[in-house]
C-alpha cells in the first residue's frame, strides 16, 4: 500500500483529502497543531494505516521526526500533499509583522522544509507525487489578500521550478488551486459575501471539498504520470 503525506489533515479540505485516501485502501500520516474528533476516529478506525501527529509545520525539527516516523511506522512516503497553510485578510499598510512572518513562516517555509525532506526519500525511491495545495488567490488580486495572495503564488512558482528538479527520478509535482470552497474558511463569509462569489462563478456554487479530492486522487493514479509543473485551478470558472 502506498504511503500519503497530508498535511494540515485534522479539518477542512485536509481532512476531506485524508478520508478520500483512507477510503482508497492508502496508509495515510498526517499532522496539525491539534487533533479532532475526526483524527480520533481515524486512528479507532485504521490503527495500522494512520497516523496522525499533533505538531507546528514551522518547527524544522518537528517536521524531520514526523518524517522519520512516518517512515518507521507505515514505509517511505510516495505521495506527499502540501495542503497546510493559513490566511490573513489586511490591508497591506495596515497588516503587522508578525501577520506577515506567520504567513510566510507557514505557507511557504515549513512547506518548504517539510517537501525537502520527503524528496530526499522519494529520490532514493525513484519515484514520487508531490501535490502543492494553492488557492486561486495567487492567481487573481484579491483586496486585503495581498500577502497570503503572494505565498500562495509562491507555491505555483515552487512547483514548476521542483517539477523539472525531481523530474529525472520519476517524481511529478503539481498545484492544484482551489477557488471557494464549502469549509471552516468560508463559514466567515456573511451571506452577502458569499451570495456574490456564487452570482460571479459560472457555475452557480461554492465548491465541495470532494470536487478537490477527486482531482488530487487523480494526480495520484497511472494515469497522471506525465502531467507535472502544472497549476490546475478547480473554481467553478471564477477566474475565467
Amino acid at each position: 500500500m502506498k504511503v500519503v503525506a497530508v498535511s494540515g489533515g485534522s479539518k477542512g479540505l485536509g481532512a476531506a483529502i485524508v478520508q478520500s485516501f483512507l477510503d482508497r485502501g492508502y496508509c495515510v500520516a498526517s499532522f496539525s497543531r491539534r487533533g479532532t474528533s475526526k483524527t480520533e476516529e481515524w486512528q479507532q478506525q485504521f490503527p495500522d494505516r494512520f497516523l496522525f501527529v499533533e505538531m507546528d509545520l514551522t518547527d524544522n525539527a518537528a517536521c524531520k521526526a514526523f518524517v522519520s516516523r512516518v517512515e518507521d511506522t507505515l514505509g517511505p512516503i510516495e505521495v506527499l500533499v502540501n495542503n497546510a497553510g493559513m490566511a490573513h485578510t489586511s490591508l497591506l499598510p495596515l497588516i503587522d509583522d508578525d501577520a506577515i512572518d506567520n504567513l510566510v513562516d507557514l505557507n511557504l517555509k515549513g512547506t518548504f522544509r517539510l517537501t525537502r525532506q520527503v524528496s530526499r526519500s522519494m529520490l532514493s525511491l525513484k519515484r514520487g507525487r508531490i501535490i502543492n495545495i494553492s488557492s486561486i488567490i495567487g492567481l487573481s488580486g484579491y483586496r486585503g489578500l495581498s500577502v497570503y495572495g503572494a505565498t500562495k503564488a509562491g507555491l505555483d512558482g515552487f512547483t514548476r521550478a521542483l517539477a523539472r528538479e525531481l523530474g529525472a527520478r520519476n517524481i511529478t509535482v503539481n498545484s492544484v488551486a482551489p477557488g471557494y470552497l464549502t469549509t471552516e474558511m468560508t463559514e466567515e463569509l456573511n451571506t452577502a459575501q458569499s451570495q456574490q462569489i456564487v452570482k460571479r462563478t459560472p457555475l452557480g456554487r461554492l465548491g465541495d471539498p470532494a470536487d478537490i479530492t477527486g482531482l488530487i486522487l487523480f494526480l495520484c493514479s497511472d494515469q497522471a504520470n506525465f502531467i507535472t509543473g502544472q497549476v490546475l485551478v478547480v473554481d467553478g470558472g471564477i477566474t475565467c
